[in-house]
């Protein structure tokens, strides 16, 4: 891409350095992609006391300047729209704010989330967990004690998801612990770990955590979120690189969303360019009704008509799964039944 912003580019192993040096403030982000002069975009500033702002410089490296309709900037940008409460959304779209145990959620029979750690490296403005409480769901050895003997009194559990948050925003040595505890219960086979962080800061994916993913027992899942090709850089095709070389299986996972994402064409390339870079995908899902994102809401019968579009533009395994998540359902909620596959 010819425009680019100019930002100096942190060594790989300085992931910590890139997570403390994110941009919090509206107006930064806006001058450093020559659009503060556009006032639609000054006005939601104050959205940020809603949810906090957070932007890594590597994920805006790859925004355009002055491209007001970005859509990586419009993921992340504060806006006024954020105040307005909307028939029908809620705070706790999918009904997890009464966790199991701290920081644990037992939503399906086999199984459970693992909140790992409570914040993100970006603050992604459609996230159905902004109004989350992670102060009471700490992620800390106290509560991960209590969850990890919750797992092993459930032998109907064979599979934790490290959730958050972002789980990776735990450090190496942290993971670690984590990995070699559930490795010690008997019943679990699997190990999946859902995570903006390669894509956003991919200095995280370090030779140390790959040597120890490399190394478990467990079969290991990564389980990325990215929106838009747009998203996918040299720096991120490198990381992903890394966890291949670490047995670790690689699938997506989109959120479908109005004026980013939301036609065929767009979802066909990012399908493709997750391919090249050895990322299948996973699932699209429709927008959680979370208050304060109703701006990106894409309806059902829309969603259903690109999906039908996506199939004539890629081969099957190419097209995610249409889904939704409803509270207290033992799983995902297709909403692509009648889409043919080949």
């Amino acid at each position: 891409m010819a425009n680019i912003v100019t930002l100096n580019t942190p060594a790989r192993e300085d992931w910590l350095q890139q997570l403390a040096d994110v941009v919090t403030e509206p107006a930064e982000l806006l001058q450093l992609l020559n659009l503060s002069h556009y006032p639609e975009l000054q006005a939601g500033a104050d959205a940020r006391r809603l949810f906090a702002l957070r932007v890594p410089r590597s994920f805006i490296r790859r925004m355009v300047p002055g491209d007001v309709n970005d859509p990586l900037l419009r993921q992340v940008i504060t806006q006024a729209s954020e105040f307005t409460l909307t028939p029908g959304y809620s705070t706790d779209p999918l009904d997890e704010q009464t966790a199991a145990v701290p920081g644990l959620l037992h939503k399906y029979v086999n199984r459970a989330l693992l909140l790992v750690k409570g914040g993100c490296a970006v603050n992604c403005r459609y996230c159905f967990r902004r109004h989350f409480p992670y102060q009471d769901n700490q992620g800390n050895k106290r509560n991960w004690q209590v969850a990890l003997d919750y797992i092993r009194q459930h032998p109907e559990l064979n599979e934790i998801i490290f959730s958050g948050g972002d789980p990776l925003m735990a450090k190496d040595h942290e993971l670690d612990y984590l990995i070699s505890e559930l490795e010690s219960i008997p019943h679990l086979k699997r190990l999946r770990i859902h995570s903006r962080l390669p894509v956003v800061i991919p200095a995280r994916i370090t030779d140390t955590l790959c040597q120890r993913l490399a190394a478990s027992p467990l079969q290991v899942i990564m389980v990325t979120h990215i929106n838009h090709a747009q998203e996918i850089d040299d720096e991120l095709a490198q990381a992903i690189s890394r966890l291949k070389a670490a047995n670790v299986t690689l699938l997506n996972q989109s959120v479908l969303l109005r004026g980013i994402n939301d036609n065929a064409s767009i979802l066909a390339t990012l399908s493709n360019r997750l391919f090249d870079i050895g990322i299948l995908p996973y699932y699209l899902h429709v927008l959680d009704k979370v208050q304060g994102a109703a701006h990106f809401y894409v309806a059902d019968e829309q969603a259903r008509s690109i999906m039908h579009g996506l199939l004539g533009k890629v081969s099957g395994y190419l097209v995610p799964r249409l889904a939704r998540e409803i509270g207290g359902e033992p799983s995902k909620t297709p909403l692509d039944l009648q889409l043919r596959q080949v």
